[in-house]
């Protein structure tokens, strides 16, 4: 299987499409643009779903669910945001085999259709803060696609939150952030690099917004989560009015914030290799798999029992797999699960049976040998050893790979020879530098950093070429 895998140095793309497929992760579907999620994809997101869902009834919010159909009138409330999304709009101007009075947008965002639900909802400072969560799809018509990264349909959560003033609402932008930053870090052991956008790179119709910024394996930059602090401007747009303690009417300060499945692809671009998948334990829906080599035509009983004794325990604590398909072999099943990407093969056969051992394979190629009966005890030290050998090694690429540059010249040659990321000064007042940036070298500002070490009066803005 692994054999049919591009090798990354000659062809990154083409390695990336093959890691997806040999893991049987997705398929094209025959919507242009469009991708078929298979199980082993889903529970990827099915991954993600679950900690953030958590995440996000820890801190207060609620899940809720908006139409995806949005009368075009509410997309031209507000200005910057529908000239924002109107290139990427899908539109329905005919239903039931009639024409539509008035066309209907095809959710690319739910801003406008919640906020006129929010008008209706809230009416005192008592309805504040309004804290809510959708899960949901949504379409922008792309005109380059890549699974996961970007395709026509996708898989989110935007949270829409309401609050009485701009401290308490640029509180929850901020600390909505860390929620993807630690998510990142801590379940997909991908370094982040927080920041807030430039004006020229910022959501459309919002005050501010900030990103988390990955390195992936070819060292350009992906986008993997924003959290966007609107001010009022949606809420005047929607008159979305409260009356205060004082009796008097004010209008909501609001949040979004959102992560998609293109996490996913950070995910796979971030860890994979040459044979497959690679998948840090935290996020994996397999952690581990046991595999049974049995001797041909010798009673294997006694292996298949202690096999089934030891899955048994592991399931307790792990999602843990007994591959016991018959008519493949062993040689097999170790390859598909290493490009599925699972963490921990544990193997036993009759030779490790006499010896009262199991042997471990880590995803990395790391082998080790353990007694059966200390198998289910040290799993937990493995598991946590390969999350954070994963981290550490992105860790390093993203360190290793991020300059601080002065010289603009010398940063367009080494962006092209190098690759990587690039802290360099900021001007504000310099209209044309991020035109500059895409025309003559193809790269945009990713984001202001918060943790940079400037020059005392120079602030820097991180800049590389992305998906």
């Amino acid at each position: 299987m692994a054999e049919r895998i591009t090798p990354r140095e000659k062809d990154f793309a083409q390695w990336y499409a093959d890691v997806i497929a040999q893991a049987k992760l997705a398929d094209f579907s025959p919507v242009r643009g469009c991708m078929v999620f298979r199980p082993n994809g889903y529970a990827l997101w099915e991954v993600v779903q679950k900690y953030l869902d958590k995440r996000f009834k820890e801190t207060g919010h609620r899940n809720a669910y908006f139409p995806m159909f949005i009368p075009e009138s509410f997309l031209n409330k507000e200005k910057e945001h529908v000239e924002g999304f109107a290139p990427e709009c899908a539109v329905v101007t005919h239903g039931g085999g009639k024409k539509l009075e008035e066309p209907l947008i095809v959710r690319p965002t739910s801003e406008t259709i919640i906020n006129a639900m929010y008008a209706k909802w809230i009416q005192s400072y008592r309805d504040l803060p309004l804290l809510i969560n959708q899960w949901a799809n949504v379409v922008r018509w792309e005109m380059r696609t890549r699974p996961f990264l970007r395709t026509t349909e996708f898989l989110w959560q935007e949270g829409h939150t309401c609050h009485a003033d701009e401290e308490e609402a640029m509180k929850e932008t901020l600390k909505m952030l860390d929620v993807y930053r630690s998510f990142f870090e801590d379940v997909l052991a991908i370094p982040t690099v927080p920041g807030e956008k430039t004006p020229g790179e910022k959501f459309a119709g919002a005050e501010k917004t900030y990103s988390i910024e990955v390195m992936l394996q070819d060292k350009k930059a992906l986008q993997a989560a924003t959290s966007h602090y609107f001010g009022t401007r949606f809420a005047k747009a929607f008159e979305i009015k409260f009356q205060d303690k004082e009796g008097k009417q004010q209008y909501v300060h609001q949040t979004t914030w959102g992560l998609s499945t293109r996490s996913i692809g950070a995910l796979i671009m971030t860890h994979s290799d040459d044979q497959g998948l690679v998948l840090p334990p935290k996020a994996a829906p397999t952690q581990c798999v046991i595999i049974p080599i049995p001797k041909k035509g010798a009673d294997n009983s006694e292996i298949m029992n202690t096999v089934s004794k030891l899955h048994e325990e592991l399931s307790k604590h792990y999602s843990c797999e007994l591959d016991v398909r018959e008519g493949y072999s062993p040689g097999y099943k170790f390859n598909e699960w290493e490009t599925q990407g699972v963490p921990l093969r544990i193997e036993l056969g009759p030779r490790d049976l006499e010896q009262g051992v199991c042997t471990i394979k880590r995803r990395d190629g790391h082998k080790t040998q353990l007694k059966i009966e200390d198998v289910v005890k040290e799993t937990p030290h493995l598991l946590d050893a390969f999350q954070k050998a994963l981290y550490k090694r992105a860790k390093e690429r993203l360190d290793s790979n991020t300059f601080v540059e002065d010289d603009y010249e010398r940063f367009k040659v080494r962006l092209e020879e190098e690759g990587g990321f690039y802290l360099l000064p900021y001007d504000p007042e310099d209209k044309g530098f991020e035109k500059r940036l895409k025309e003559e070298c193809k790269a945009t500002t990713r984001c202001l950093p918060f943790h940079t070490n400037p020059i005392p009066g120079k602030r820097r803005v991180l800049v590389a070429k992305s998906y």
